[in-house]
């Protein structure tokens, strides 16, 4: 007899005791835990494991299994390498289902932040670059890639930064965010969701569930204060994109007082009820435990996870006591079969009782070309004085300078497993390697991240001595190292001169360190053409710089290949297209200065400094020149029932290539709403489309801006439709071409 998922859940569902339905809800090991290498280099369980299936009658999740880094001690003396990978799956799966009653298959969730945190995958650009390609089809591609390549390593739950919004870059983990913009969030996490899980082997958990890009002085895990209405308009547009994901993993942060992980009404009534979201809630790590906070009995914070909405958890010691919570009557078994069924349905979704294992013949894969093109389409320029880019195929010697010049890691961001020699090209290997074969390059370091080092500084001018051009790389570093010290859930705990950003890095000054700008005067006072290029995670106030620099590339960790795309991009190979996906403050204490801010009467500009952005969202320069023509409509107005029953504006917009060079830009269209019950803020983005010119070329865009685009979360407190004047924005981030307005009529 054939029956339906439901079914099948709840016939398992009704076989089940207490202890093996809780035991579904925990995910408390560390997967480096679960197996160690025998003599023979076969890979052996441990004790550990094989206990914690005895105890809970299974294992609902298992976190980290390939997981390589700094952090879990493994790199390729001691973790599992890629060939090994689908066999090892197999292996700890075979052992949870022939070793317990029911033979449920456990699923295996892995960190894909930039591509797969394990041994000889591939390290794709942070999300921040992505962001800055404002390309969705290509992150759905990436993301496809990402699963293909896990799934057949016998991954099943693909935990992706994607909810945050970048709203204060002091925090360290700015890097995990597409950027300050809901909209841009929103298109990117869509792409994310629809590329990772069509395959229907993998599913996406969406990370931070809810409003973690806004932490209270920029520090991690911080509270957030804002109220319903810049969470509504701010950080919810993201799940609502992503709500076909099937799993969602909530933050570690409280707003208004309440942790997320004890929000019946973010985890429940708002995702659930209002968002339609129908996966598994999993909680952060260890973050359960910080429920103790409100209540010290472990029993009572394991009642608070479970009324909130949180199916799943991860490393901590509260969930271990549900079992007791039910017989000591502080819960209802109904409430723990209501998140058990989450889990078995994702369960029988993801096939798992069917064909609970894989191939273990890790097929090859190259998606270089695809991660090239990634880094390619991230790249910023933002400042090319005298057109010093690209450089002419005629100079005959250039020097590479500065820390991020010669450091793969430093490209890569945080969440990063070790790499294997010759997976990645730094900028300094990617000079090497586009430049004309006449040309000399010649490197020197001249300092550390956050570190002077007086001799090499001294190297450094002297060989830029002898040069025709300079490139300085500078920036910010992600990089663990082994000797670093880490919290129970990972997050650094000690700090080197080589990492200051990442999970837990916080800075309380965005301008870049004293040695790095020391290196910037030492070379700018030999008054030769100097290009800086920033290598970094989060938004740095690069003033003087951007004021004096010949010319001036951004670029957000941008993966194994960012070196190349960069050095691509400065002899011309690759025209720039980037654009930023969050505002660069001149000075920390401008924060905040991302670009939607309210438009409302207040003086902008401090007494002793600006308050408009260094570069604003959206900006880049490319070396191409585009004009935008005329915008034309089909109809101006349209009434709130029009719009209401599917009526969109059609707004077509003309630009023009009008350079002899082909390449690509970035339409951008906001609003900005004139009135109606609420204030409304500066700018809104409602939609872009990256396009491809040819010389010379002229093109069309069109943008159907419908009852989505233009409800606001009114005065009555719900999503509607509000009569007035909207006025329409359309350019790429600071030069606003073209301004018109469209009208939301009366009934």
């Amino acid at each position: 007899m054939n029956l339906s998922i439901s079914e099948r859940v709840e016939k398992l569902l009704d076989q089940m005791t207490l202890t093996e339905k809780c035991g579904q809800l925990n995910q408390r090991l560390y997967g480096w835990e679960t197996y160690e290498w025998g003599e023979d280099s076969q890979l052996v369980l441990t004790d550990t494991f094989k206990q914690e299936v005895e105890k809970f009658g299974g294992i609902g999740a298992l976190y980290g299994l390939f997981r390589a880094d700094p952090w879990s001690k493994m790199d390729e003396s001691n973790g599992i390498l890629r060939q090994e990978s689908a066999k090892a799956a197999n292996q700890l799966q075979k052992y949870v289902i022939q070793n317990t009653r029911l033979g449920i298959p456990m699923l295996l969730a892995e960190e894909v932040p930039h591509g797969h945190q394990a041994l000889e995958s591939e390290s794709y650009p942070a999300n921040l670059a992505k962001g800055a390609s404002f390309n969705a089809p290509l992150q759905k591609r990436t993301a496809k890639a990402v699963s293909e390549e896990i799934s057949t390593k016998g991954v099943h739950l693909a935990l992706a930064s994607a909810l945050d919004i970048l709203r204060d870059p002091r925090w360290g983990r700015s890097e995990e965010c597409f950027g300050e913009d809901p909209f841009l969030a929103s298109e990117m996490t869509e792409a994310l969701v629809s590329g990772m899980q069509e395959s229907g082997k993998v599913a996406v958990v969406l990370k931070h569930f809810a409003a973690q890009g806004e932490p209270v002085g920029g520090h991690n895990s911080g509270p957030v204060s804002i109220g319903e209405r810049e969470l509504r308009e701010i950080f919810l547009p993201p799940m609502f994109a992503g709500k076909h994901a099937k799993g969602v993993m909530a933050a570690y942060n409280e707003i208004d007082g309440i942790p997320c992980h004890a929000n019946r009404k973010l985890l429940t009534e708002i995702l659930r009820g209002e968002i339609s979201f129908s996966g598994i809630v999993m909680a952060d790590g260890c973050a359960l435990d910080r429920l103790l906070m409100l209540n010290q009995n472990p029993e009572e914070a394991a009642k608070i996870a479970i009324s909130a909405g949180v199916d799943l958890s991860l490393w901590d010691d509260i969930y271990p006591h549900l079992e007791a919570a039910v017989t000591n009557g502080l819960l209802l078994e109904k409430q723990i079969d209501q998140a058990v069924r989450r889990v078995l349905t994702l369960k029988f979704e993801l096939g798992l009782f069917d064909n609970p294992y894989i191939p273990e013949e890790v097929p090859a894969t190259d998606f270089k070309s695809l991660n090239l093109e990634s880094a390619r389409e991230s790249i910023c320029l933002l400042e090319n004085r005298n057109q010093t880019l690209p450089f002419s195929k005629k100079v005959k010697k250039i020097a590479v300078i500065g820390p991020n010049a010669d450091a793969l890691y430093n490209q890569l961001g945080d969440y990063t497993a070790p790499q294997k020699k010759g997976s990645g090209i730094t900028v300094l290997e990617g000079m090497r390697q586009v430049a004309p074969p006449n040309t000399e390059i010649v490197f020197e370091k001249g300092s550390r991240v956050r570190e002077r080092q007086p001799q090499s500084l001294e190297r450094a001018r002297e060989i830029a001595l002898g040069s025709e051009q300079i490139v300085l790389v500078l920036g910010s570093s992600s990089a663990r190292n082994f000797d670093m010290a880490f919290l129970k859930n990972g997050a650094v705990s000690s700090k080197g001169p080589n990492m200051d950003t990442g999970e837990n890095v916080d800075v309380a000054n965005l301008e870049l360190p004293d040695c790095q700008l020391e290196l910037y005067h030492t070379l700018r006072e030999l008054n030769i053409p100097l290009t800086v290029v920033v290598i970094s995670g989060r938004p740095n106030a690069l003033t003087e710089i951007a004021h004096t620099a010949d010319a001036l590339v951004m670029a957000f960790y941008p993966g194994a290949l960012g070196g190349l795309a960069i050095a691509e991009t400065l002899f011309g190979k690759n025209n720039p297209s980037g654009k930023l996906p969050a505002s660069l403050p001149y000075e920390t204490g401008q924060l905040p200065v991302y670009y939607n801010q309210k438009n409302v009467v207040y003086q902008e500009n401090y007494f002793d400094a600006k308050g408009a952005p260094l570069y604003p969202f959206g900006y880049g320069r490319s070396y191409s020149e585009f004009i935008y023509h005329k915008i034309r409509f089909e109809k101006r107005g349209l009434s709130v029932d029009e719009l209401n029953r599917g009526a969109k504006f059609n707004v077509e917009v003309e630009l023009e290539n009008v350079s002899d060079l082909a390449g690509k830009e970035v339409v951008q269209l906001y609003i900005r709403g004139r009135g109606g019950s609420i204030t409304r803020r500066k700018r809104e983005l409602k939609a872009f489309r990256k396009m491809e010119f040819l010389p010379k070329e002229i093109k069309k865009v069109c943008f159907k801006i419908g009852k989505k685009e233009l409800e606001v979360w009114s005065a009555k407190n719900k999503y509607e439709l509000e009569p007035g004047k909207v006025d329409l924005i359309i350019g790429n981030g600071r030069d606003t071409y073209l301004e018109t307005w469209i009208e939301i009529e009366e009934e």
